[in-house]
């Protein structure tokens, strides 16, 4: 897929739903469970907006500098991001998702010409600054507004977790090193937190398959690797998430492993989305 972000509409949006300063790192965890990201482009007068510049650098942006100058009413950058979307639709036909993140009623007719050539159009927006015609016009549009409220139910969770040591422990279960308890308690958060999201995109808490979930965390964390966090594979991540009550996992003998979530961890609340995009993968066994 393919990423446009209007900052300034969006930075502005944020500001204005007095949100803490705009964080594209929720937003890229959000798309990267429905695929890659091939480009990624931030439109802005990056003049005015330098302390954002080393977050979205860090986050593959590449950073479109548009003076704040304004001929016939008409912003500049709304046009450069028009024109380099369809230039992309038009000359690479593998990109087939375009996302766009801005508010702004004046891309619904990007909006409707990329869909006219075949391709799926999901917004990101601010619902406060948000305008109800461009989400019409979209095939899905995410609020960062849930974005933010799904993040600080997932740090609550942490917290909660945290304070009661990760779960009980096995009564065979050796002690080990802090650090690498740490670890092994991160990525057993990532693996829940990754489930919660796909579980939440498909609308549906029913079983996932090991693979898929495998790939989702590889899309959010390139550089995931099991045994880093004390794991021999990632099956035995999976037995670790379920020994401390937060996943179920399951086999079929065909098919490899799934998880499904434990019968009394926490539902997080479904945030609105297109259902059934996550499983596309093949399953197999993601160990």
């Amino acid at each position: 897929m393919a990423v446009f972000c209007d900052f300034e509409n969006v930075a502005l949006g944020v500001r204005d739903a007095k949100y803490e300063k705009f964080d594209i790192k929720p937003v890229l965890e959000r798309l990267l469970l429905k695929g890659s990201i091939v480009v990624k482009k931030a439109y802005c007068d990056w003049d005015r907006y330098k302390g954002f510049k080393a977050a979205m650098h860090e986050a593959s942006f590449e950073l479109i500098e548009i003076p704040h100058v304004r001929q016939s009413g008409k912003n500049s950058a709304d046009i450069r991001l028009v024109v380099d979307a369809l230039d992309l639709c038009y000359t690479k036909s593998h990109v087939d998702t375009f996302v766009i993140i801005s508010g702004d009623s004046d891309f619904s007719p990007l909006v409707s010409k990329l869909r006219e050539n075949a391709k799926k159009v999901i917004g990101v927006g601010v619902k406060k600054s948000t305008s109800d015609l461009l989400v019409a016009n979209c095939d899905e549009f995410i609020f960062y507004d849930d974005l933010v409220r799904e993040q600080q139910r997932a740090l609550a969770k942490r917290e909660q977790q945290r304070a009661g040591n990760g779960g009980a422990k096995r009564p065979d279960e050796p002690s080990r090193k802090p650090e690498l308890e740490m670890r092994r308690a991160e990525a057993i958060a990532l693996a829940v937190e990754t489930f919660d999201a796909l579980a939440s995109e498909r609308d549906d808490v029913g079983k996932i398959w090991a693979s898929v979930l495998k790939s989702a965390i590889k899309r959010r964390k390139p550089d995931f690797n099991e045994s880093y966090y004390g794991f021999r594979a990632f099956g035995n991540l999976l037995d670790e998430a379920q020994a401390r009550g937060l996943l179920e996992v399951g086999r079929d003998d065909k098919s490899g492993a799934f998880v499904s979530r434990a019968r009394h961890a926490v539902v997080a609340e479904p945030v609105a989305a297109d259902a059934g995009a996550a499983q596309h993968a093949a399953p197999q066994h993601g160990a």
